[in-house]
């Protein structure tokens, strides 16, 4: 379906106008999938100013893109620690303060983007698949696939809980333990906040966090920990409980931050490798450590 505009507006409205009963949610999905076109350029951002006589198009799902962030558009490129790499599978380390994937927002640049750039260096229709995520505010180990089969099975593996995960934490304080578990039951309102309810509470999803205290100080505690679930500020939320948020945390109620970041990193990923399933292990170097 096309249409000409007659007035600069956001390419949002202008599908909008031809899709007078279709969501702007499904409209932002139609962006996002690589179906709606200007003057027969895919284009993904919502805000895109359509100029006056300008030709709008939206294909059928069969042309459009996977339903993930695109690429910047942009030749400018982008530093990308990778940790391994072959025909199956993309490992890179993920920077503090980067979104893994965009939001409903349409973000340019994120740590999937990156990698698909990466990709496209050398194949111009490469594309990378995501598998799972990490928090903005988290740096460490990314995985993300390079065909959908294999992204499938990682998904899998995830879902499953047979995906070996840890991490380390530099928090406030010391706990009194030296080690634990913490199990919750956390929600999401719209607004993308973590809270912690009972069991019992609508769309309440079990987090289960493991701790030890690895080294520590008069002031910090370096912590680390593995978890079995995959929840949105699961292990900021678990620190917090003990007492001791996470440095920088302030959401969570940490009192510091010397480092102008969250003090929470993926140290290692472990899973089976999609190709052949044999065990393997990527790590990325804590970052942080008390004085």
């Amino acid at each position: 379906m096309k249409s000409t505009v007659n007035e600069q507006i956001f390419l949002i409205d202008g599908v909008s106008s031809m899709f007078p009963e279709t969501t702007r949610g499904k409209i932002r999905k139609m962006l996002t999938e690589g179906r709606v076109l200007v003057e027969d350029i895919v284009r993904h951002r919502a805000k895109h100013v359509v100029e006056p006589g300008q030709t709008i198009e939206v294909t059928g799902r069969a042309k459009g893109k996977e339903a993930a962030p695109p690429p910047a558009t942009t030749k400018k490129r982008h530093k990308l620690k990778i940790l391994f790499e072959d025909e199956t599978i993309l490992v890179v380390e993920k920077p503090a303060g980067l979104l893994s994937v965009a939001t409903n927002k349409l973000e340019d640049d994120t740590l999937h983007s990156r990698c698909v750039n990466y990709v496209r260096l050398e194949d111009e229709r490469a594309w990378i698949h995501i598998v799972h995520r990490l928090d903005r505010e988290t740096s460490g180990v990314m995985v993300f696939a390079r065909h959908e089969r294999h992204k499938t099975y990682l998904q899998s593996q995830f879902a499953n809980r047979e995906v070996h995960r840890t991490y380390h934490a530099l928090v406030e304080g010391r706990p009194e333990q030296q080690s634990g578990t913490e199990r919750a039951w956390l929600v999401e309102d719209r607004n993308l906040r973590v809270k912690k309810v009972k069991s019992s509470f609508k769309g309440a999803k079990q987090a289960i966090t493991h701790w030890t205290v690895e080294d520590s100080d008069d002031e910090v505690s370096l912590i680390h920990i593995t978890i079995e679930t995959g929840r949105r500020h699961q292990i900021r939320m678990a620190m917090k409980a003990l007492g001791c948020p996470v440095v920088g945390d302030e959401m969570h109620g940490a009192e510091t931050n010397p480092m102008n970041r969250i003090a929470l990193h993926a140290t290692a990923l472990e899973f089976l490798h999609p190709d052949n399933d044999d065990p393997v292990r990527f790590e990325a170097k804590v970052p942080f450590v008390p004085k």
